[in-house]
């Protein structure tokens, strides 16, 4: 019975990488066709005399071109098409993993979250459920073929190297922290991973506002989105949630620490770079609240906050020996 459920919660595992890569195509068209309707656009503006010559008498009275009508409906209308479906499948992905995250509990009969490979699935799963959660308070289906992206990567790295068969929880992982700990620790990283995303788009559009004559910057998509100080603004606030995740995950690794070994703190490798994370995201909160940091250098400690927490999950985990090597690898 184990095994069945095992090999059914693999199944969705990869159901669900296959509709996410689905996803991340319906979004990567969106943004293509946002750039394409850019072009037109500029292409318009730059020769208005000669859209005005090839329109009729009815379209010109109007004082817009009858020709623009349909084409720039048609773009629009699929983009929106686009952005729909990118956010069905993702949806259908997120359910689909959902469940086979639930088998392996179920066949492990304790939380899927005790190695490498559980770590993995569990924590891109609360990433999408995050991505999906803030979509329904803030329009930023524009990240979706990121978030998508990412979570791509991360599943087939740990599918292809990190997965492992069930087995019994180590003696000092037979606790309730367990539940607790681990799941703030992914909430926090997943809120991290938005507000990373946010914070690499911020720079992009930061150093084009800066330069907007830049060749080498000159993505017409980059028109469609939010401007550099929203954008800056959305990733703070999502970091700050983040960060509080994270401040709880740090005490709750101590309390864990103090009952399963006899000791708050060991400077062992995966608490200093706990210690870590949490010092640059706090770093980043008070340089932006209270020195006035703005622009690319808040965006800069955001994304070497999430390195910081990307290392401490790919190669502290795995590489690293120490009380908490537990990546059953």
């Amino acid at each position: 019975m184990t095994e069945t459920l095992e090999q059914y919660s693999i199944l969705l595992v990869y159901s669900a990488m296959a509709i996410y890569a689905l996803a991340f195509i319906s979004f990567a068209l969106d943004l293509a066709r946002r750039s394409s309707q850019m072009k037109a656009a500029a292409a318009v503006a730059v020769a208005p005399e000669l859209v005005g010559a090839s329109v009729s008498g009815a379209g010109s009275a109007y004082g817009t071109p009858a020709s623009d009508a349909p084409v720039d409906g048609a773009v629009a209308t699929k983009r929106s098409a686009s952005l729909r479906i990118g956010v069905s499948l993702t949806i259908l992905g997120f359910l689909l993993q959902l469940v086979g995250v639930v088998l392996r509990g179920i066949a492990a009969g304790r939380v899927p979250w005790a190695n490498m490979y559980e770590f993995s699935i569990t924590g891109t799963l609360l990433i999408m459920a995050v991505f999906l959660v803030v979509l329904t308070r803030q329009d930023l289906r524009f990240l979706g073929t990121f978030i998508t992206g990412l979570v791509l990567i991360l599943l087939g790295v740990s599918t292809v190297n990190y997965y492992v068969a069930v087995v019994p929880l180590p003696p000092a992982l037979e606790s309730a922290w367990l539940v607790i700990h681990v799941f703030v620790a992914s909430l926090g990283t997943a809120f991290f991973a938005l507000g990373g995303a946010l914070s690499g788009i911020q720079l992009l559009q930061n150093r084009r506002e800066v330069s907007p004559k830049s060749r080498f910057l000159n993505f017409r998509l980059l028109d469609t989105l939010p401007d550099s100080v929203r954008l800056e603004n959305l990733a703070y606030r999502i970091n700050i949630v983040g960060f509080v995740f994270w401040t709880f995950t740090l005490i709750a690794g101590a309390v864990w620490a103090e009952r399963a070994w006899g000791r708050y703190w060991g400077w062992d490798t995966k608490e200093v770079w706990t210690f870590i994370i949490w010092v640059i995201y706090a770093g980043y909160i008070h340089a932006r609240a209270t020195k006035g940091w703005r622009g690319s250098r808040s965006a800069w400690l955001a994304l070497i906050g999430f390195a910081a927490v990307l290392f401490n999950f790919g190669v502290v985990n795995v590489f690293f020996k120490g009380l908490h090597a537990y990546s059953g690898l």
